[in-house]
């Protein structure tokens, strides 16, 4: 046979294996939309009543409704979840890389114009609730771009499938008929909520739940628009900041310089004391400027979220504040950051990110258990290097005569037995 008639009979041979299997496929999905539309019948429906949903809103809001194939994370009817991925990959890249200079250069220029655009509201919006306009700005440009990212999803569709067919079932029924409740307020037509795949809507990114408990109508024009309106848009983010416990007048924190002779292994919103006994220790702000006077009795935190091999900070509360918009150190360092560069023109961080980010998951972990097994509190041992595992292998190094680096290496794993 020569090599032109193998290659059209492999050909020939995937077309027909292909032709086979479409109409299965096609099969498959057909029989569970047939099985989602009872699924909206028998149990949804009696949840939603519970909750005070009419059946008229009920059968209204999902006319039209369908399931999105393409959202990730998918677990149809008779399949399993994907097993747990196994602890071997990268821990994660640099964290370096999360703070783009030309991303974080851009969206501050917007943000500045912005501020002058929207002073009126900024102001009227700090004095109702105490959170200062740059922040807010910071986390609407971060969340959507300042309102320009597409958000392309409707969110009935995007909640309802996660609902039927996903591992989280029952947080996204919940958000589903939080966002029932929506509908029946009358603030936003069905056309017209739109969000992302994991169903965050609008431009702030609420969850249906947090719509209801947070947005506000800040142009006062009778309706939360989240979508359209940025008045809504920004005092619903303040709201959502204030309640969440933000302390007027202060700052997120201060990039600083801690003494060698200072322990990194002192971090955590646990062990929290006065901004003015951490300077006592001799820890400095980066830029050389003194702590306001207004701190000096309030509480701080050391964060050293690479050890010492990263930028080095003492927050206040109100960064873990903006830690319940993500719950990620990153993403508040990268709010509190950009709303700096907003607000005071500020610039990168001064501390360069080392040479971390390089560990796997699973070198992290063995040491975790290594560390947990000695009777250290590393939190979730889960691969991944938060701040009671660096504080942990800090304490661990002190004790052991070594300098603490508060951070996992690949030296640390092998002298850590």
């Amino acid at each position: 046979m020569t090599f032109l008639k193998h290659l059209r009979r492999a050909a020939l041979a995937a077309l027909l294996c292909a032709s086979t299997a479409i109409p299965a496929l096609a099969a498959s999905k057909t029989e569970t939309e047939a099985q989602f539309r009872r699924w909206l019948q028998t149990d949804l429906w009696p949840q939603a009543q519970k909750g005070g949903i009419s059946k008229g809103a009920f059968d209204k809001a999902f006319a039209d409704v369908k399931l999105d194939w393409d959202l990730p994370d998918l677990v149809p009817p008779g399949s399993k979840p994907q097993g747990e991925q196994k602890q071997s990959q990268a821990e994660f890249a640099s964290p370096g890389a999360y703070f783009s200079e030309k991303r974080l250069q851009g969206l501050a220029a917007t943000g500045r114009s912005l501020a002058s655009t929207h002073a009126a509201t900024l102001r009227r919006i700090e004095k109702t609730y105490g959170v200062p306009g740059p922040i807010v700005l910071a986390i609407w440009g971060r969340e959507s771009g300042f309102g320009r990212a597409k958000i392309p999803h409707p969110v009935l569709d995007v909640l309802a499938t996660k609902a039927f067919m996903s591992t989280r079932g029952e947080l996204f029924t919940r958000e589903l008929i939080s966002a029932l409740h929506i509908l029946e307020s009358g603030d936003v037509d069905e056309a017209d909520m739109r969000g992302s795949w994991a169903g965050a809507m609008g431009q702030p990114q609420f969850l249906p739940s947090s719509f209801l408990s947070y947005a506000v109508d800040f142009d006062g024009d009778g309706r939360r628009d989240i979508w359209n309106s940025v008045p809504d848009v920004l005092g619903s983010i303040a709201h959502y900041l204030s309640e969440k416990g933000w302390q007027r007048g202060r700052d997120w924190g201060f990039e600083v310089s801690i003494p060698q002779n200072v322990s990194c292994a002192q971090e955590g919103p646990d062990l929290a004391k006065p901004l003015g006994q951490w300077a006592a220790t001799g820890i400095t702000r980066i830029s050389g400027q003194a702590f306001p006077r207004s701190e000096a009795k309030a509480s701080g935190m050391m964060l050293v979220p690479a050890g010492r091999h990263g930028p080095e900070f003492l927050v206040t509360p109100n960064f873990y504040v903006i830690k319940e918009y993500n719950n990620s150190d990153l993403y508040a360092l990268f709010i509190g950051n950009l709303a700096d560069r907003i607000g005071a023109n500020g610039g990168s961080f001064q501390g360069s990110w080392g040479d971390v980010g390089k560990m796997l998951r699973s070198d992290v972990l063995t040491m975790q258990k290594r560390l947990e097994a000695q009777g250290y509190d590393i939190g979730k041992a889960d691969g991944l290097a938060g701040y009671k595992t660096r504080r942990s292998l800090g304490q661990w190094q002190e004790k052991n005569g070594l300098a603490a680096t508060c951070f996992p290496d690949a030296g640390l794993k092998a002298k850590l037995r």
